[in-house]
């Protein structure tokens, strides 16, 4: 095993397959971030999203996907030469791994890329037991998908936060209350085929609320505008988000919440509480900026 990979897999206590999968999926990651540190790709961008509240700040769930976005809005943005920047330094690491960007169909402005690699072959890699590896069919994939706003709404604020592994760098990222905003505005706007719920954003909220963390009401705003949820003249409240917040809390499908969050947490205990009444419970909790 690569050294590096060795010393960033001590963090984690893996017992089942999943544990060791999260475990690799994040060592992906954290080394994709190396590489678009390298290529100076946050010069122009900032980490947002549940995995930078994983890797950044310290959330206990794991995460699947690497969002960012744009500091300005910005058309002829091209994503390739950072993804080959990925793909060097991950490659230097001993994966072997492919990146492909994913071309659009219609008009977006989110660039996505996904980073695809054999599962079997890189859980070899972080010695994986053997009687897990050998339930494992050599065609399956671990996929991280990549992603970038380059229109994102305004209003945010960013800060540079320090990773140790493989080597000391920074990544800029979005401030925890822009985070939070972005989070609320996932809850109340993100639609999922076959009418699925995202449990992680509903996970993400509990740890927002229970560490006192404001959500930036302006950003929100900006979020809940360019995606349509918030069509009003007048300047959104935190009353206003309330009033959203309390409408999704009566309606969704607690039961399909949980088993979407379940895979990537150690503890099934912390989401037994959950029902629709106690989302609306922390709601006098929420805190704005």
């Amino acid at each position: 095993m690569n050294p590096a990979i060795s010393s960033m897999l001590e963090k984690y206590n893996c017992e089942a397959r999943q544990d060791y999968e999260n475990a690799l999926k994040e060592i992906v990651q954290e080394i994709a971030l190396l590489g678009l540190w390298r290529a100076k790709f946050f010069e122009h961008a900032a980490f947002y999203g549940g995995t930078s509240l994983r890797i950044l700040y310290g959330i206990d769930r794991f995460s699947e996907d690497i969002d960012f976005s744009l500091l300005e809005p910005q058309k002829d943005f091209a994503l390739k030469p950072y993804l080959d920047a990925v793909a060097n330094e991950l490659t230097a690491m001993d994966f072997n791994v492919e990146i492909a960007e994913k071309m659009k169909n219609t008009e977006t402005t989110i660039d996505s890329a996904f980073i695809k690699a054999g599962t079997k072959e890189h859980l070899l890699k972080i010695d994986v037991p053997e009687e897990i590896a050998e339930r494992i069919h050599r065609n399956e994939q671990i996929k991280i998908k990549l992603e970038v706003d380059t229109d994102p709404p305004g209003g945010f604020e960013t800060e540079a936060k320090t990773l140790l592994q493989p080597i000391a760098f920074s990544v800029r990222t979005y401030k925890p209350p822009d985070l939070f905003a972005g989070k609320i505005h996932a809850v109340l706007a993100r639609e999922w085929q076959g009418g699925r719920v995202k449990g992680r954003d509903y996970y993400d909220f509990v740890w927002y609320v229970g560490r006192n963390v404001p959500v930036r009401i302006s950003h929100l705003e900006q979020r809940l505008r360019q995606t349509g949820e918030w069509t009003s003249k007048k300047k959104m409240t935190r009353n206003d988000a309330l009033n959203l917040l309390r409408d999704k809390f009566l309606r969704f499908d607690v039961k399909c919440a949980k088993e979407d969050v379940l895979p990537f947490i150690k503890d099934p205990q912390a989401v037994e509480i959950w029902s629709n009444e106690f989302f609306q419970s922390l709601l006098p909790r929420l805190a704005a900026v």
